[in-house]
Order: structure tokens, then sequence, then C-alpha cells
């Protein structure tokens, strides 16, 4: 991965070769954002510049040994940590180093990969994935050991909000005293699940979404040549390229998550509670996952509801399915309620990913949000 493979964020390239070149490189880094926003990539990127052997002023070289091993993932001095899952029929305490060679491939297919990507890769989409004790152990073991050959020894660790709380505990340790040459690169999208002293430690770097000059690009790629086309599509993607990928693949999941999404909000307001009821059920058997973007799905269309009220945003945010719906349906959302209802469908997805009864819980977001339309 190179830095010209990432679409975006000039500034924050501009500071990374900066201290790149000033050898100023924090021991911790933190790449934080929103998903879609190229995270991963602008990880790699980076710490292949830090141990390229004719690094030039804004990017890697792609020539020399160090790059062309960075090139496969293969660097034998780049460690790379991310979520698994048990396999049926699989390792019963399985780390990265078990599905490495997937995961290599899911990456270099794209970097702007998803949690649900990788776990669909590996055939267990409604898992969540997680970091265990045995990675950190494994992660001590590595850094144990001389670089082989660069000048850095870099441990990224994908989805570091994944790690439990005992495999945090054993990666604070190792950030109080970080092996010499050794720069670790966490990439997480919610910093608030990791613990505060392991963030303290770490120089945290904000990725911000996709600007639109360069989302537009993204799209021109795509073969798409008619600039109003281009330009609806870079609005509604809101700066993620997982969110430009949804809107052009229009897939089965994105059309059941809206019919979903209106018949959940249409039982809310009668109120139907056999109806809710059964709409949970059905919902419910869906898997962790799925349950998770199809709450995102309905914040995305509460936001997007909210813009057609108040006249506060382009119409064009929502595609036409939805927007003709919306145009009827958008006056029961308002300033008045709209805190709450965002507020109550995180939870909600919280909940779940926290292994809550998926059902009770979508449940009780119905009764609330059956209230709060009557607001």
């Amino acid at each position: 991965m190179l830095f010209r493979d990432v679409a975006g964020c000039q500034e924050l390239k501009g500071n990374l070769l900066q201290i790149a070149s000033e050898n100023c490189v924090p021991h911790a880094i933190i790449f934080t954002g929103r998903p879609g926003t190229g995270k991963l990539g602008l990880a790699l990127a980076f710490a292949r510049y830090l141990n390229c052997e004719a690094p030039g002023a804004d990017d890697a070289c792609n020539e020399c040994r160090s790059c062309r091993k960075y090139a496969k993932l293969q660097h034998p001095d780049l460690h790379l940590v991310f979520p698994v899952a048990k396999l049926k029929n699989g390792e019963k305490d399985p780390v990265s180093d078990t599905y490495i060679s997937r995961w290599r491939e899911a990456v270099l297919e794209s970097h702007y990969l998803s949690l649900y990507m990788w776990m669909e890769k590996l055939g267990v989409e409604n898992s969540q994935g997680f970091i265990s004790i045995r990675e950190s152990q494994q992660i001590m073991k590595k850094l144990s050991l001389k670089s082989f050959e660069a000048r850095y020894k870099v441990m990224i660790i994908w989805m570091a909000e994944k790690m439990n709380p005992a495999a945090s505990g054993k990666l604070l340790k190792i950030l109080e005293e970080p092996p010499a040459g050794t720069v670790f690169i966490m990439i997480a999208e919610d910093t608030g699940r990791i613990l505060p002293t392991i963030l303290s430690r770490t120089q945290i770097f904000r990725v911000p979404p996709i600007d639109k000059e360069s989302m537009e690009s993204l799209i021109g790629e795509k073969g798409i040549s008619d600039p109003g086309m281009a330009g609806r599509l870079a609005r509604l993607s809101e700066g993620s390229y997982l969110k430009l990928q949804e809107l052009l693949e229009e897939g089965d999941e994105n059309s059941y998550n809206f019919s979903m999404f209106v018949k959940f909000m249409r039982l809310c307001f009668i109120p139907d509670f056999a109806g809710i009821m059964q709409w949970t059920e059905e919902m419910g058997a869906r898997g962790r996952e799925r349950q998770k973007h199809f709450l995102e799905t309905a914040l995305r269309l509460i936001r997007g509801n909210l813009m057609m009220n108040v006249n506060a945003g382009d119409i064009d945010l929502l595609p036409d399915e939805e927007k003709e719906w919306s145009l009827k349906f958008s006056k029961f959302i308002h300033p008045g309620n709209v805190h709450t209802l965002y507020d109550e469908f995180g939870r909600a997805s919280l909940h779940i990913e926290h292994n809550g009864y998926s059902r009770l819980v979508l449940f009780d977001l119905a009764i609330k949000t059956a209230r709060l339309l009557k607001t």
C-alpha cells in the first residue's frame, strides 16, 4: 500500500511524511475515523514509507526490497493483528496467524475493508470478531525478537477496540516499556472502547471523510463519467468508500434494510405490538452483524429525513426509492425527537454488540420509537 493508493486526507499524509522525515516517529499511533475512510490503507502506507530504503518526498519508492515485501504484506518485520473468530471444526483459540493468508488476500483486494466483510470472508458473518489474551501473548513474543532487516519493527493492530480487557492489559504493559525500534500502529473506529491508559500513551490521528473531489475521482475510476451522477454519488457516500460501494452495488441487503425500516416505523406509529413482535422475531434471526448493519441504515435514514423536514440539506442525500417514501414520512422526524431517536438507535446497536438479547433490545427500541414518533 502506498500513500497514493489512499483517497483524500492530503493534510494528514503531509503530517505523516513530516514526522518520518524529521525522525520524530511516535512509538504508538492510532488512526481513528468512520468506516470507509482509508485508515488501514494509511497505516500500511506509513509503515511501508518508514522502512522504505529509498523514500521519496511524498511516497515510498515502490521498488526496493522492503517495498516489494510490503506490497505482498509479507515483510518479516511487519506484524499484523486483527479480529478473529472461531470456525466450525477450526482451532479452539485462534489468533491472527491462524488466518493470516486469508487476511492478506482480503486487504490486497481492498484496503477499505470492514469488519463485516472480513467476517464474511471467514464464513462467520454473524460473528463480531475478537482479539484475545493469547493474541497479546503472541505480540509480546514477536516483539521480543530482534528486527530481521528493517529499520523499524511495525505492529499493526486493526480494529483495536476488539481487544478484550485481558488483551488490553497486556498491550498496556508493552506500551509502558516499548521495545526499541518498534512502532505500534492501531486502527480503530471507536476509541471510546479502548482503555484510556492506552490512548494516553499514543498519538491519535483522526482520519477525515474522503473529500468530494477525491470521491468523484474514485467514482470516475468505476466507469461513471456523468458529472451529475458522480456528484450525487459523492454526496450520498458521505466521504465513505464503503458507502459508495453499497450505492453502486445496490444489493439485496440494502433494499431489505430499507424495507424493514419502513415496516418498523409503520408498526411503531400505529402502534401494532403484535406486528412489532413478529418484526423483532424476523430481525432477531438475522445475526448480530446484520442487525447492526440495519441500525446503521436506520440512523442514516433518520438523519436524511430530518434534513428533508427542515430543508437543511440536499434532497439528493437520499436515493430515489428512499426519497419517495421520506417525502411523506419526514414530517415525523424533527428537532424535538431526533436527538433522542439517534441516541436510542445507537444504544441499541451497542447493546447488540455487547451480546444483549437482540429480540428484547429491538422490542424495547420499538416501544421507545412509538412514543417518540408522537412527540
